[in-house]
């Protein structure tokens, strides 16, 4: 089931605007990678984002009348309205048609009745962005692994996101991939032979697949010991709770880290969501450079800001807040998405402290109230 659409909710889209856009956002990317000063700053891309956004009529330009937002007179980033991410399951988010769609992507819960949905319309914006960033903090110290990916083959679930990037990671920077997901259970015996090819080839393995897969890896595993050899790193992500139970974060990295022999400081965390086209890493793989451990580092096209959960206004500097991303990887959805996940910002980056529980905190209800009324309730 995907998400309603009305027919009088049709975007009016530019499609050369968009394109324009997607080119920018790719120079932007590229400009940071290559420690070249941008042609854009980012709250100038950011705003030319929200404009086209709110110009195709996807519901958010209700945002603005609601919250008394004037988008000709948006200068940064930060006054943009935040589209909650519970809207994603509600109605379609995107400025473009569904015959543009590149891919859309699907996330997992089904909380509100429905999967939501984030459509695609140019990929390579999502790959360009993807790529730079786990160059410089998932593997920077080589572009030839081998992938061991806890989870079917991306072709079989294509809706997922974490699949898509991993699938394209794997391709641009390995040497080898395994999918060991077959059936619904962890192959434990296929993730051996990754292991066993590594080592031959000399060349370092990275585990990697959502938090949960690595609790179904160890339960495959009974007790037993898989090492990954010299060089192997873990990269997960995604919530600690399944549907069957709940895991601590800090014991499944330990046990992680025992039963594969890496060093807890080889297991790195990804926040990223269905929601958003960039993503945020742990620094533990950088630490030797300066990075802290447990905080996230969100790419240069990225911010990540800690709000009030119901006033939506920015917290004190140092006071825990939920989640508001900016990201300029959503050229036809959302540039600023609103979260119900609690942070703290710190110097570098962010701390993941968990999710509000339930209910959407009062400030995203009170934001999907405002982007889901009906027209009817637009017109004088």
């Amino acid at each position: 089931m995907t998400p309603p659409s009305r027919s009088d909710d049709l975007p009016s889209f530019d499609l050369q605007t968009s394109r324009q856009l997607h080119d920018r956002v790719r120079r932007f990317v590229d400009d940071h990678m290559a420690g070249r000063q941008p042609v854009d700053s980012f709250d100038a891309l950011a705003v030319d984002l929200a404009r086209h956004q709110h110009a195709c009529r996807t519901g958010v330009e209700r945002l603005y009348l609601a919250r008394g937002v004037d988008v000709h007179s948006l200068d940064r980033a930060s006054q943009v309205p935040a589209v909650p991410t519970d809207v994603f399951k509600l109605r379609r988010v995107a400025c473009h048609p569904p015959d543009l769609d590149e891919v859309v992507f699907l996330t997992s819960g089904t909380t509100l009745g429905t999967r939501g949905q984030h459509a695609v319309r140019d990929a390579d914006t999502y790959r360009r962005g993807a790529r730079a960033w786990a160059s410089r903090i998932l593997y920077p110290d080589t572009d030839k692994l081998h992938w061991v990916i806890l989870a079917p083959p991306y072709e079989e679930a294509a809706s997922s996101s974490l699949g898509f990037m991993l699938d394209d990671l794997s391709r641009v920077a390995g040497s080898s991939v395994t999918w060991a997901v077959q059936g619904g259970r962890v192959q434990v015996g296929t993730i051996e032979r990754a292991v066993a090819a590594s080592v031959v080839d000399e060349r370092p393995i990275i585990v990697a697949g959502a938090s949960f897969a690595f609790v179904h890896l160890l339960d495959a595993l009974g007790g037993r010991q898989l090492p990954i050899g010299p060089g192997g790193r873990v990269m997960q992500t995604g919530g600690f709770k399944g549907k069957s139970r709940v895991v601590d974060g800090d014991t499944l990295r330990d046990d992680v880290a025992r039963a594969l022999g890496v060093g807890p400081e080889r297991i790195v965390s990804e926040y990223g969501m269905t929601e958003l086209g960039s993503q945020a890493y742990e620094g533990r793989l950088r630490v030797g450079q300066g990075g802290a451990a447990d905080v996230f580092h969100a790419p240069p096209w990225m911010r990540v800001h800690a709000v009030h959960e119901e006033t939506l206004e920015p917290v004190d500097e140092g006071d825990v807040g939920i989640a508001r991303i900016e990201d300029l990887a959503n050229v036809d959805s959302a540039v600023a998405v609103q979260t119900a996940d609690r942070i703290r910002v710190c110097e570098g980056g962010f701390r993941l402290l968990g999710r509000n529980e339930g209910a959407s905190p009062r400030g995203c209800s009170i934001g999907i109230d405002e982007i889901l009324q009906t027209r009817e309730d637009d017109e004088p």
